[in-house]
């Protein structure tokens, strides 16, 4: 009786339910058993929103009304399903869809059950990574890459202890890695790379033994790899390269048997590449290049690395035998190891075996141009590689790498560099090379003409040819096809460029080097077309001409410009133009340049203007500027006369100035104290009058200080041995000095070159300069002491 109560009551309370959800509308099954978003999490989403730009309509669908109340069907929104609650936010950009503005993460506060948060690939410039980040503890997935956040990682990232997932690379992060990262024994995924960091990478990265992942590749930072490195023993992937690490590289990353992917190149690396890399059988991808101090051999049991498909051993120092023979690496496609002077390879075998091979470089096997079988094995070779470098290995005219037999069928060579060879003769007939993008023969013997079969590889980036026996005329029909050209080397050959004034080049280059070369008399027009120019030499070009003001306006892409030994005219504008490059070097030497140099140079990092007509520097020195980036600046052997302007503290960053063989008068200004950088100061050869400032003993780094042949006069100031005790060079002769040598001349314990010569001197010769040990250093061969 009592169980069929039970189920009576049951059938009530189920027809109860249906009546309460037909009046409530929810008739349908999906709708009963969704659960829609928590409110307070909708309302945090939406302040989050109000602090971004949303230009790209990425949160078209975060939208505060009646139809888009369910938060959950939100784009870039994923919840659980059971609870509710946000669990996954990806908002990562792609262009032209990209958020930027004010990142207000404290806003996200009630969010606290996600596990998954991706913001990479935006634009916060200027915006920090919020330490309220460290406050989502259910977070199992970071990602923050590619979104121009800026100042240090915050330590509060420690406390995301179930994080599995960290990516922060591609930002303008500073400071040191946080040793709180240590923390996150989760941690399977770290990369910081393309960063500005600095310091030591932290011991405690040993405790992330779970770590798969890790790059901090592209930063700056330095000391030796820790040791704790070989603890990671799951890791698969680890990239330090790019930074200022220094020390041997550690017996312990043999303890690394699951790594597959190994870069430490472009470091400071020392010592023997030690034999336990040797034990990294899983490795496919290994990188040491650009570590010079790097030496011995190549380790014996790295015939092991059987799945091996990536090897660069680029810009070391190493020696001894290539320790590969046939079948050793048999499915490698990439083998650079260019740079290596001592190496040698004794079974010319192994490299005919390596049937996947498609990058080939190696540098000074001088045995490869007298052998015929390494000649012929190299012919069959190219057949298959993508790429070939064979640099400084003594090539001659009798190479199968040029020969008629590959002339005479396609390949699908994309870099052929041949450069510091032996190749002799003519170029020969390329155009089945229809894939070549980089063609290098540079510093070679090679004479006669350039074909014009040249102009058939449409494909070819960069043709350098320079430091050859090349010679004849070069038009645009050389060039007319060349679409794709970013650089053009022709430098030191014998060869006249003939276009017609009316020529538009096809291509747009970033490296032009045409020193040497004909180019006038005229001044080449078809530069005007050329707007993104890097790097320009038309040094010694016999050019005759006037400069054009439109080329002016190119100074500002151009980091690099030679131009010297021409005969170029006019003077410089003074245009309202702003010099962006740290390192943008001018050389303008040797030419027939006049009237002022504009401020807008001072932007430079040196600027050579010797041997020209230059008259003025008030605009230069005086005129209002933002601070100057100017190290370098030569300005010997111009026109400039009367006394120099007082404004020198405007260029505090010069290391090396020059203004000798003037027409200079007056007193050296005061305010040549505040360039406390300098390193070398040379005023030879003016008519430089009085005593010297007293100022110059603040110029504490000056190596060279060369005051020659002026008028100057008063004592030698005891200053120049108790303040400038770098000097290397001291020259004072031909001037008015009167009095004696001054005894503290003695504390001069660097110099090489003392001259204080025909001036009007007395009472003796400190017996303490004989005491100037570095004059008797063999490795300066002209030492001057003169009285």
């Amino acid at each position: 009786m009592g169980g069929y109560f039970v189920k009576i009551l049951f059938a009530l309370l189920v027809c109860f339910l249906h009546t309460e959800i037909s009046i409530l509308g929810l008739n349908s099954t999906s709708e009963i058993s969704r659960v829609k978003c928590i409110e307070s999490e909708r309302q945090a989403l939406l302040n989050f929103k109000r602090g971004l730009v949303n230009d790209s309509g990425m949160l078209s669908t975060w939208r505060d009304d009646e139809n888009n109340r369910d938060c959950c069907k939100w784009k870039g929104l994923q919840c659980n399903n059971e609870t509710g609650h946000v669990s996954k936010l990806d908002l990562h950009g792609h262009y032209p869809q990209r958020l930027s503005g004010v990142i207000n993460i404290s806003s996200l506060i009630d969010l606290q059950n996600i596990e998954y948060l991706n913001l990479s690939n935006n634009d916060f410039e200027g915006s920090y990574i919020p330490k309220f980040m460290g406050s989502f503890t259910n977070l199992k997935y970071l990602d923050l890459s590619w979104s121009r956040f800026g100042g240090r990682i915050p330590y509060e990232l420690g406390n995301l202890s179930k994080l599995e997932y960290l990516d922060l690379k591609w930002n303008s992060l500073d400071g040191a890695i946080p040793s709180q990262l240590g923390k996150l024994t989760s941690l399977q995924h770290l990369d910081l790379s393309l960063n500005s960091l600095s310091g030591e990478i932290p011991s405690e990265v040993g405790v992330l033994t779970g770590l798969q992942h890790l790059d901090l590749s592209r930063n700056s930072l330095h000391g030796e790899i820790p040791s704790e490195v070989g603890k990671l023993t799951s890791l698969r992937h680890l990239d330090l390269s790019f930074n200022s690490f220094r020390g041997e590289i550690h017996s312990e990353v043999g303890m690394l048997t699951s790594l597959q992917h190994l870069d430490l190149s472009g470091n400071s690396l020392l010592g023997e590449i030690p034999s336990e890399v040797g034990k990294l059988t899983a490795l496919r991808y290994l990188d040491l290049s650009y570590n010079v101090a790097i030496h011995g051999e190549i380790p014996y049991h790295f015939k092991n690395l059987s799945q091996l498909q990536y090897l660069c051993l680029r810009g070391l120092n190493l020696s001894g035998p290539i320790p590969f023979r046939a079948g050793n690496l048999p499915i490698l496609h990439t083998l650079r190891l260019e740079g290596n002077f001592d190496l040698k390879i004794n079974d010319a075998q192994w490299l005919s075996s390596l049937s996947f091979l498609t990058t080939l470089g190696l540098t000074s096997l001088h045995n490869l141009g007298s052998s015929r079988y390494w000649q012929q094995m190299i012919g069959e070779l190219i057949t298959n590689l993508r790429e070939l470098s064979l640099v400084d290995c003594n090539l001659t005219d009798e190479s199968v790498v040029l020969s008629a037999s590959i002339q005479n069928s396609s390949s699908p060579l994309v870099t052929l560099n041949l450069n510091d060879n032996s190749l002799e003769g003519p170029i020969p007939n390329l155009s089945n090379f229809t894939s070549l993008r980089t063609l290098h023969l540079s510093n070679n013997r090679l004479t006669g003409e350039i074909p014009k079969s040249i102009g058939l590889l449409h494909e070819l980036e960069s043709l350098h040819l320079q430091d050859n026996y090349l010679e004849g005329d070069i038009n645009e029909w050389h060039l007319t096809n060349l679409s794709k050209l970013e650089e053009l080397d022709l430098t030191d050959n014998s060869l006249s460029l003939k276009f017609g004034t009316t020529w538009v080049p096809p291509f747009q280059l970033y490296n032009l080097g045409l020193a040497s070369c004909k180019l006038g008399p005229s001044f080449p027009s078809w530069l005007q077309t050329q707007s993104h120019l890097g790097f320009l030499d038309i040094s010694d070009a016999g050019i005759d001409d006037f400069v054009p003001d439109w080329f002016w306006n190119k100074l500002q892409s151009i980091s690099l410009m030679n131009m010297s030994y021409n005969s170029l005219k006019g003077t410089i504008p003074n245009f309202p133009i702003k010099l962006t490059d740290d390192y943008k070097l001018i050389i303008l030497n040797s030419n027939q340049l006049e009237g002022e140099i504009p401020a807008f140079l001072s932007h430079a990092y040196a600027l050579d203007f010797s041997n020209n007509k230059i008259s003025g520097l008030n605009t230069f020195l005086c005129g209002k500027r933002a601070s100057t980036n100017l190290h370098t600046l030569d300005l010997s052997s111009n026109r400039i006369m009367g006394q120099l302007p007082n404004c020198w503290e405007h260029l505090n960053t010069l290391e090396f100035l020059d203004l000798s063989n003037n027409k200079l008068s007056g007193k050296i200004p005061q305010s040549m104290g505040t360039l406390v950088n300098l390193e070398a100061l040379v005023l030879r050869h003016n008519n430089f009058i009085g005593d010297l400032p007293f100022t110059l003993k603040n110029c504490t780094r000056l190596d060279i200080l060369d005051l020659s042949e002026n008028l100057l006069s008063g004592p030698i100031p005891s200053w120049i041995g108790q303040s400038l005790q770098q000097l290397q060079i001291l020259s004072l002769r031909v001037n008015h000095f009167n009095g004696s040598v001054p005894v503290h001349l003695c504390y001069l314990r660097q110099i090489h070159i003392l001259d204080l010569s025909r001036n009007n001197l007395s009472k003796g010769i400190p017996t303490c300069l004989r005491n100037f040990t570095a004059m008797m250093e063999s490795r300066l061969p002209t030492l001057t002491f003169s009285l």
